[in-house]
């Protein structure tokens, strides 16, 4: 059974299957003629995504037994009212499965669609949380998180059993973004201190915790930063890291040699007013959310960019945001972005051609 069948058409397989809906997209129950944003781009031209569903309470995944619906009457409240996450920071997402950093809470939630459950980890020592403020997935499952209070990146296994603890308050001044490779040989934490600091760099570990190399300083040149934020690993190896204090993208082969950035202030197509977060999917393609636009941009991993998706709004609907945050691309291609403001993680997913020219053509007339 579909876990969000009563919602939209969201089919998550276990080992990363995915069978896309080959329907034309429908539009959620709505008070006003404003159902938000659905597609992108928008017909005429052919759609390569469409708004799939969104994720912000237990009921968006999980059944309810007859004990708890009983208990949840008797308390007056509607299981759309209670929130898995409160203040979402970040996200990762990969088999079924959507890791959500709680900057309230102080702890990950993970909306398990394929199972049709919700759990939260990272609440039990050794692996408690105090703000968490980056998550990273390796293929194996394996899940990173760095916090910036307890100056560390603990990783967990894929269901939250802490395995291993990276890093020291001596070492990581301000860690805000963690990246692994795949094989998760070299994990990449962004430590950028404070404003008055010179130390914004890239500290690089090894599986077993230990620091090998230090990448970059304080600056404006190639290879260095300027409030560094987030981080994330292309398949090819390469390194990407957002570097929002000088509003550009650069990149760093396995070694932590600098290769090339792309990005530039301003508030045009392709430009950054005020970037927050960073990832990649598994064709190597690069996605940045900016909080002053309130959308995602996807590039090519050499800056090109390929299309934009969301806007900033007042109002909460699919594919309008109040204040973004993180991103993320799993395995079947759904994008998820979080936003702080609407307390939420809007689903998207990729339309098949078949699909997307059916909607082209409908439009048309």
């Amino acid at each position: 059974m579909n876990p969000f069948s009563h919602r939209r058409t969201l089919l998550l397989g276990l080992g990363g299957s995915a069978l896309l809906a080959s329907c034309a997209v429908a539009p959620p129950p709505a008070k006003d003629e404003d159902v938000g944003d659905l597609l992108w781009p928008m017909p005429p031209e052919l759609p390569r995504y469409a708004w799939e569903t969104t994720l912000r309470s237990v009921a968006d995944v999980q059944s309810e037994t007859k004990d708890e619906e009983f208990r949840r009457r008797m308390l007056g409240t509607s299981r759309a009212e209670i929130l898995a996450v409160e203040k979402p920071s970040c996200i990762a997402a990969r088999d079924g499965r959507i890791y959500v950093g709680d900057g309230v809470r102080r702890h990950i939630v993970v909306f398990d669609a394929a199972r049709r459950r919700v759990f939260q980890f990272g609440i039990r020592p050794p692996g408690t949380l105090s703000k968490p403020a980056a998550i990273a997935l390796d293929r194996d499952g394996r899940v990173y998180v760095a916090d910036t209070t307890l100056r560390r990146v603990f990783v967990y296994d894929a269901l939250g059993l802490h395995q291993i603890t990276i890093g020291t308050p001596a070492e990581l001044q301000r860690p805000t973004g963690v990246a692994v490779s795949r094989d998760g040989s070299r994990i990449y934490v962004i430590d950028r201190a404070d404003n008055d600091s010179d130390l914004h760099r890239v500290l690089v570990y090894g599986a077993d915790g230990k620091l090998l190399q230090e990448i970059g300083r304080r600056g404006k040149g190639e290879g260095e930063f300027n409030v560094p934020v987030q981080a994330t690993v292309t398949p090819d190896g390469n390194l990407h890291v957002l570097d929002a204090g000088n509003f550009r993208v650069q990149s760093f082969d396995a070694q932590g040699r600098y290769l090339r950035s792309f990005g530039q202030v301003g508030n045009g197509l392709g430009q950054f007013a005020r970037p927050r977060a960073l990832t990649c999917d598994d064709a190597g393609r690069l996605y940045v959310t900016d909080g002053s636009f309130g959308n995602v941009q996807i590039f090519t991993d050499r800056g090109e960019l390929l299309l934009t998706i969301g806007r900033a709004s007042t109002r909460d609907r699919p594919g309008r945001y109040g204040l973004i945050s993180g991103v993320a691309v799993d395995n079947t291609g759904r994008i998820y972005v979080a936003d702080q403001l609407y307390q939420k993680v809007d689903v998207i997913r990729p339309v098949p051609e078949a699909e997307g020219k059916a909607l082209q053509a409908k439009a048309r007339g």
